[in-house]
């Protein structure tokens, strides 16, 4: 399988991650952490007076919020305007303090840990990222956002067969959780992040298959019936993707439309060269390399 074709179904997962698995946001590179989130009393920074210059602006405003945090250390609002500044200038070490603050104010709202492992994983920390992970779901078995980030944590360490072992098992003790803790587990979503991990490996019919089984819970949700018509058409199966696609389009909520029909224009993966003297022919060479997805439209500010 080339290499042309692996980049290109990655992009179309990552695709899968921020258009089908509706319900929780997969912003690369943080989760939309702050969408569910209330903003309690307290002071903040007035915005800054603009200065013409984007970045000079932010990091006016950065220091504005953290002149609030010397007075009042643990006001939420100005921790978390500081963080989302950090998170728009790619400070990603600044973003750590506001951050674990943030999380240990609020130990009931996971996405503050998780955003916390996200950032410690995009700073090389694999270790602490996972230990955060692990400790979501220890307390929140069904949290996608942790199961979405261990799982990529542990294919980056070529450790697939855990990822995949990690989202089998949350399925198959989803009953016992949720008979603890009424609602704990949503299968569906687990199922589709399952599903993604499946097609990122090239094991298509497993794909497939989980694919079908999170459609006959719901035959009106659009985000499996996608997921079969990504991995179709990653297979070059583009006629038999079309219809899903369709499907999947009239079936989704109005605001993914636009992006399900994006997705099915995009070309089709080149088949692997049939040897290694056709790989190297100028035909070879001069073929176009496939169009990269689109970038997701970031999670509203709260």
């Amino acid at each position: 399988m080339s290499n042309k074709r692996n980049r290109w179904l990655t992009g179309l997962v990552m695709a899968i991650g921020v258009l089908a698995f509706v319900g929780f946001s997969i912003i690369l590179p943080f989760s939309g952490a702050f969408q569910q989130s209330q903003k309690p009393a307290g002071s903040a920074t007035p915005s800054p007076r603009p200065s013409g210059s984007p970045s000079a602006d932010l990091e006016a405003q950065a220091k504005g919020y953290e002149l609030v945090l010397q007075r009042e250390p643990d006001n939420q609002t100005a921790l978390r305007g500081l963080v989302e500044t950090r998170i728009q200038q790619g400070k990603l070490e600044e973003l750590l303090p506001p951050l674990q603050k943030l999380a240990d104010l609020n130990p009931d709202q996971p996405d503050y840990t998780v955003l916390l492992a996200q950032t410690k994983q995009r700073l090389g920390d694999r270790e602490a990222a996972a230990e955060l992970y692990r400790s979501t779901l220890a307390k929140h078995p069904g949290n996608i956002n942790a199961l979405k980030g261990l799982s990529d944590l542990l294919i980056e360490q070529d450790r697939p067969e855990a990822a995949i072992g990690l989202l089998q098992d949350t399925i198959k003790t989803a009953d016992e959780a949720n008979k603890a803790q009424p609602g704990s587990v949503d299968v569906v979503p687990v199922q589709l992040l399952l599903g993604e991990v499946y097609a990122r490996q090239d094991r298509f019919e497993e794909a497939m298959a989980i694919y079908d089984q999170a459609a006959q819970v719901n035959q009106q949700d659009f985000r499996p019936i996608l997921g079969k018509a990504l991995v179709l058409k990653a297979q070059g199966k583009t006629e038999e993707a079309k219809p899903l696609f369709t499907s999947a389009a009239a079936l989704a909520p109005a605001q993914f439309k636009d992006q399900i029909n994006k997705l099915a224009a995009l070309p089709s993966p080149s088949p692997a060269p049939a040897s290694p003297a056709a790989e190297s022919s100028p035909a070879a060479e001069a073929e176009p390399a496939p169009a990269e997805p689109a970038p997701a439209e970031p999670a509203p500010q709260p």
